[in-house]
């Protein structure tokens, strides 16, 4: 009998979910439950985009930061620090070969500004889908299992949700080839209402299509906010992924505009077990700080759940 490692463990498991769509969020299901602990921790790209906006850091180098500047092996994306790059196969193959030279994983791509997936025009909501795709066969070379996208639209509550609807269902099917989710982030606007964003998913109804559900974008307009707390609880039964989005701390760790062990309570309820990605938004503490508070948060939540396994 073959000694069994970790290693061939996590790949066989893999590969007997391969083609459901859901491979990655069951495989990292499985790591949470090997190692005994309640979720796994990850780095979205956006924690740094005053640097990448900036200048100052360089996309290729992102794996190595959150390796040796964090200590954290897994990372999510932003296309929008490597845009001019999405078919550049050779700058993909040197993103994916530094990420596993760190020993880091790739989870997913966070897509914006590639057109309106909702937009009353048909021939908007196929380009569009056909922006997204471009970014889709990029997770594929990466070894991502999703991208994330936005359900913005155009009409009424009811019209923006059918539009929404049919073109991230188009964009789910093509995904589905590459055995790529699309994951729906409340991003303002409709999107931010639970309860809508849930009927959006729901309507749907494919294997690969769920939420990134986001701590902090819970604003529909800028008179109008929609309660965090009910609206993550609302998002997690869909959630292959899950955005800790983080702001400021106080004198004892505690973000000071989220109550975060009552969100993760919500979170580990739903029997999400997988990664929960930093995403420090802050003005106050630098980049670099504010990602360590926000590690330093989730391993102390973490620490504690896992306890009472």
């Amino acid at each position: 009998m073959n000694k069994i490692t970790r290693r061939n463990f996590l790949e066989n498991a893999t590969l007997t979910c391969i083609g459901t769509g859901l491979t990655a969020c069951l495989a990292d299901k499985l790591v949470a439950a090997e190692e005994k602990v309640a979720f796994q921790i990850s780095l979205a790209q956006w924690s740094l985009h005053r640097g990448f906006y900036g200048g100052t850091l360089n996309n290729l180098d992102f794996a190595k930061m959150a390796s040796e500047d964090f200590g954290i092996t897994a990372v999510e994306y932003v296309n929008r620090f490597f845009q001019d790059k999405v078919t550049d196969y050779k700058y993909l193959k040197e993103m994916k070969m530094r990420a596993e030279d760190h020993g880091v994983r790739s989870l997913l791509i966070m897509c914006g500004g590639e057109g309106t997936l909702g937009a009353a025009a048909k021939k908007e909501r196929e380009s569009a889908v056909a922006n997204h795709l471009r970014w889709v066969e990029a997770a594929k070379f990466l070894n991502c299992h999703s991208i994330r996208v936005y359900a913005d639209a155009e009409g009424s509550a009811d019209e923006q949700r059918d539009r929404a609807a049919e073109g991230i269902r188009m964009l789910c099917e093509a995904a589905a080839k590459q055995e790529i989710n699309i994951l729906v982030e409340n991003h303002g606007g409709l999107s931010s209402d639970g309860a809508w964003l849930a009927s959006l998913i729901r309507q749907i109804d494919l294997p690969n299509c769920g939420t990134l559900p986001d701590f902090g974008n819970f604003n529909i307009t800028p008179e109008q906010t929609y309660d965090r707390y009910r609206g993550i609880q609302e998002l997690m039964p869909y959630a292959k992924g899950v955005s800790a989005k983080s702001y400021n701390f106080n004198d004892n760790g505690e973000e000071t505009s989220i109550d975060y062990p009552r969100m993760m309570d919500i979170v580990l309820s739903s029997g999400y077990h997988g990664y929960v990605g930093i995403e420090y938004e802050g003005p106050v503490l630098s980049e670099y700080d504010g990602i360590r508070k926000s590690k330093a948060l989730l391993e102390r939540i973490c620490a504690a759940a896992s306890s009472q396994k």
